[in-house]
């Protein structure tokens, strides 16, 4: 179904190779689990897999890429290619375009040949198995990044192609909506489909993949069974591994000022009449490593986007420290407050790392910006690339370069929206290791995240929403509700079959 015969490819402007002389094969009805530090060219090989480096993207290649036996040079396009391969990328805002989610599933079915009372029908079970027939009259942009995810695939699900090709589907999903794609995975594999998935979160992935491939520098370290890779040390460093129960750790050092740095009161924030909070009443303290937790669509990034100023709260407030971000405008709130988005492009524009970090300070007027930039870098171990351009470092580095241009600014508060999002255990490691660094330099942290590891591992504090709602909170005695969230993970049985 899909071959790459010693294929090398590089991206326009670079000379370095992104993948370098790679043989890969998928076999119609296969699981193929893709898998390696981040930055080991994992999505580029999707990309290589569904012709979109060749048709999309330009670029120097050389080698083969073979797709259902005809040559990726020879499809007329990515629309031809479209018809016979599903594609969910690791960014899925990139692929949401429609005013709502009805129509973002529907626009992919119109070009398919079959009678309207079979597309209802395809369009209702797509809904229903990818837990968003609530959402079908929302516009994609006001959902939680979790649910987007959800609509991505929904949409990739209801074209009912032969091949699908999934880059970290589950980067934005909560452990429900994790299982939930497992389960798809799983029917989709007893119907004979072909699937191709990169993942680091692999341990309900090990039962269903044929075949995993491990990638590191742009070439094939390992291909096999996966229970044979994972005795190699390399391959296990790179893992997220599942724990097996979950244990709130409560002997942090704990902040020991009594005035909170930010107080929310009865806050609340609708979206074209939908309330995604509904009142929150929550303070935090200066120096307090906060997690905020909870199932996709529970409020979590609406609720952090009211701490910098992005959203003014419908009712109720929030005032971060002493300046209600009602009346402060942005540019003066990030003197106090700054975000570090889950996808770091979001955040990155200039023409080196250098300039990136320099941008924030030079654009509030603060002093010593070379000296900012300097230590901002040293901070999180980009010293060595700060002529580099931005979008050549690897996803990791990126995320460092994204938490350095926050801290380049001095604020007191930082803010992390799933800060790991994409990166494999080693730089997740890495990334955490420097925010408590930070927390213990007298920084606030507030996360919100879904990986629970690093909840347990780093966070001095735990929220968890629900609905809108604060459903428990370990500083108010919620350690078992949380603990029960943590250990708990749906179940229930899955049938997809359009």
């Amino acid at each position: 179904m899909i071959a790459l015969e010693h294929y090398s490819y590089a991206y326009p402007s670079r000379t370095d190779r992104a993948l370098d002389d790679v043989s890969f094969h998928v076999k119609k009805g296969e699981v193929v689990l893709v898998t390696g530090p981040t930055g080991a060219g994992k999505t580029t090989l999707c990309l290589a897999a569904a012709g979109i480096l060749h048709h999309d993207y330009g670029g120097g290649c050389s080698g083969r890429v073979v797709l259902m036996g005809r040559e990726i040079a020879d499809y007329h396009g990515l629309a031809e290619i479209g018809r016979h391969v599903g594609v969910v990328f690791d960014d899925p805002e990139a692929q949401l375009i429609f005013t709502t989610v009805e129509e973002e599933i529907a626009s992919g079915l119109e070009g398919l040949a079959l009678p309207r009372e079979h597309l209802v029908a395809r369009l209702e079970e797509v809904l229903a198995v990818t837990g968003t027939a609530d959402l079908r009259e929302r516009a994609p942009h006001t959902l939680s990044g979790g649910q987007k995810q959800r609509v991505a695939l929904a949409a990739t699900l209801a074209l009912d192609t032969e091949i699908l090709v999934l880059d970290e589907p589950t980067s934005e999903l909560d452990e429900a909506g994790t299982q939930m794609l497992f389960r798809i995975i799983e029917q989709l594999k007893s119907r004979g489909k072909t699937v191709m998935i990169v993942e680091h979160k692999l341990d309900a992935l090990f039962a269903l993949a044929d075949r995993m491939v491990f990638l590191e520098k742009g070439r094939i370290l390992f291909e096999g069974a996966p229970e044979e890779h994972l005795r190699d040390e390399r391959v296990r460093a790179v893992l997220h591994a599942a724990r097996p129960g979950h244990v709130l750790r409560r002997d942090r050092k704990r902040a020991t000022t009594t005035a909170p740095i930010v107080t929310i009161k009865g806050l609340v924030h609708a979206y074209d009449g939908v309330e995604a909070l509904q009142g929150i009443d929550t303070t935090i303290r200066p120096g307090e490593f906060v997690a905020v937790i909870g199932d996709n669509g529970s409020g979590k990034t609406t609720l952090i986007k009211h701490l910098v100023g992005l959203l003014k709260p419908t009712g109720g407030s929030v005032t971060v420290a002493k300046a209600d971000t009602r009346k402060v405008a942005i540019h003066e709130l990030a003197r106090t407050v700054g975000l570090v988005f889950q996808n770091p492009d979001t955040m990155l524009f200039e023409e080196t790392v250098e300039q990136e970090v320099a941008f924030g300070p030079g654009n509030l007027g603060l002093s010593d910006v070379p000296g900012r930039v300097s230590r901002a870098l040293e901070e999180v171990g980009l010293t060595a690339h700060r002529r580099t351009y931005p979008r050549s470092l690897s996803r990791g580095e990126r995320q460092r370069l994204a938490i350095a241009c926050v801290i380049a600014t001095a604020p007191e508060v930082i803010v992390l929206d799933e800060p790991t999002t994409g990166l494999d255990a080693v730089e997740s490691d890495r990334v955490m290791t420097l925010a408590s660094r930070l927390r213990d330099e007298g920084k606030t942290i507030v996360m919100v995240t879904h990986n629970m590891r690093i909840v347990e591992d780093n966070a001095d504090r735990i929220i968890c929403l629900e609905r809108g709602l604060i459903a428990a909170d370990s500083e108010e005695g919620g350690e078992e509700a949380i603990c029960r969230r943590l250990c708990s993970t749906s179940r229930e049985p899955v049938s997809f079959t359009a």
